[in-house]
């Protein structure tokens, strides 16, 4: 093992062993390097010749670059065409920190890590996967659940999705959530958490968030070492009253020694830029300090640099342009009210009674999606060949449950798209 991956692991391992213990093998050796190429680099900053970093410049001395390319963004080329750090950029992490602090209130003083940047939440995901899971590793997951974990933590890292009954009543199925966490012997224990739900759309009540903390924290009274993804991909669009509008990292980032909260988050849906590629990687646990989630950081960068390098300059500079411009809220704010009102449409649209001969809305109340599970008998990959040659309308069947992605869907067209699917079943019978 390097040295440098060493040292960092006697921190952990110091300040709580217990993270050390969930630490993947490949977590375990990953090290950000203080030495080598680019502690020469750091060493040689400010120097009149630099001929150290892998990067080309102009005589005097900016960021070389095509004009063809440079004219068309109007920010420093300081803040476009240099790489970025592996950490991501100082002043997006710490304006990151305080955004999340804003956003969820109930941290109050809470200490938490610096944000780590990736390459959006997939890559956010994949690190998290990098950090903590081991081939043949179980982690917990709602049988409804984003598809693309599959490639992520299945076929990446050789984890085993071992899923639960996401529903029960129009409720989450709390039973179903405790009895998979405590399934098995005492030890490591590895679960995501995503809401708003991709693909149904749901964000758990208050309630729910305080009983599944409760869940989780009498896990780890027991004994076990739990890890959570918190993937908050879709934070901040709710709908309705009575639905936490806080990330669940606000209620886990210090709820227990054996409780490691690991939020993943970032602009893509909440501002609406999916093309940026930028996303946050922040940790949180009882006790924790900035000794131990600098060396957790350390490591994150690591295998950041290690896999893409670092995250694109040029999106971390126009969003921290954004961030910090006054119109950003209410920007914001307008385009939430364009999403609340196509959420509604769909709500006014499932009135309808003559749709529960054929489907039957699952429980949704935020971000972009929500789904009917069809009938017993209707076939979901036939429904949706003739919705999309008949109604010319799309949707994602996932074993006869059809998700609907309203958030690209005019509030004006939802009475048609349902209409369609009610049509669809009714020609396939």
């Amino acid at each position: 093992m390097n040295p440098q991956a060493e040292e960092l692991n006697k921190i952990i391992q110091s300040k709580n062993p217990v993270i050390y213990d969930l630490l993947s093998a490949k977590g375990k050796n990953i090290f950000f390097p203080k030495k080598g190429i680019l502690g020469q680099t750091a060493d040689a900053k400010g120097t009149k010749i630099n001929a150290t970093i892998g990067a080309a410049v102009e005589d005097n001395g900016s960021p070389m670059r095509l004009e063809s390319i440079a004219s068309n963004v109007n920010l420093d080329p300081s803040l476009v065409f240099p790489y970025a750090p592996s950490f991501g950029r100082p002043d997006i992490r710490a304006k990151w920190k305080s955004m999340i602090y804003a956003k969820n209130p109930s941290l109050g003083d809470k200490v938490i890590s610096l944000p780590v940047v990736t390459n959006a939440l997939t890559h956010g995901v994949s690190m998290a996967g990098y950090m903590f899971v081991d081939e043949g590793d179980k982690v917990i997951v709602p049988d409804l659940f984003w598809g693309n974990y599959n490639l992520i933590l299945t076929h990446a890292y050789g984890a085993i999705l071992d899923k639960y009954k996401l529903f029960k009543d129009d409720h989450l199925n709390l039973e179903a959530f405790e009895a998979k966490l405590n399934e098995g012997e005492i030890g490591k224990k590895i679960l995501i958490l995503n809401f708003p739900n991709n693909p149904t759309g749901y964000s758990p009540t208050t309630e729910e968030v305080e009983a599944m903390s409760k869940i989780i924290k009498d896990a780890a009274d027991k004994g076990n070492k739990i890890v959570i993804f918190s993937d908050d991909a879709y934070f901040g669009l709710v709908y309705e009253e009575g639905i936490e509008e806080e990330s669940v990292f606000s209620q886990l980032c210090d709820l227990h020694e054996n409780v490691l909260a690991v939020k993943v988050d970032g602009p893509t849906k909440e501002d609406y830029v999916w093309g940026f590629r930028v996303g946050f990687m922040t940790y949180g646990i009882k006790s924790g300090d900035a000794e131990l989630y600098g060396a957790l950081e350390a490591k994150t960068a690591g295998a950041v640099r290690g896999n893409i390098s670092n995250a694109a300059n040029i999106s971390q500079s126009l969003l921290l342009n954004a961030f910090e411009n006054e119109a950003y809220q209410s920007q914001k704010d307008a385009k939430y009210d364009i999403m609340d009102a196509r959420y509604k449409a769909v709500k006014e649209a499932l009135k309808e009674d003559k749709y529960a001969e054929f489907f039957t809305a699952l429980p949704f109340n935020s971000g972009y999606f929500m789904c009917v599970e069809l009938a017993e008998g209707l076939d979901g990959e036939k429904i949706r060949q003739i919705l999309i040659e008949k109604y010319s309308i799309g949707l994602i069947n996932l074993n006869n449950v059809l998700r609907v992605a309203f958030s690209a869907v005019a509030a004006s067209d939802v009475k048609e798209l349902f209409e369609g699917i009610y049509n669809a079943c009714k020609d396939s019978k």
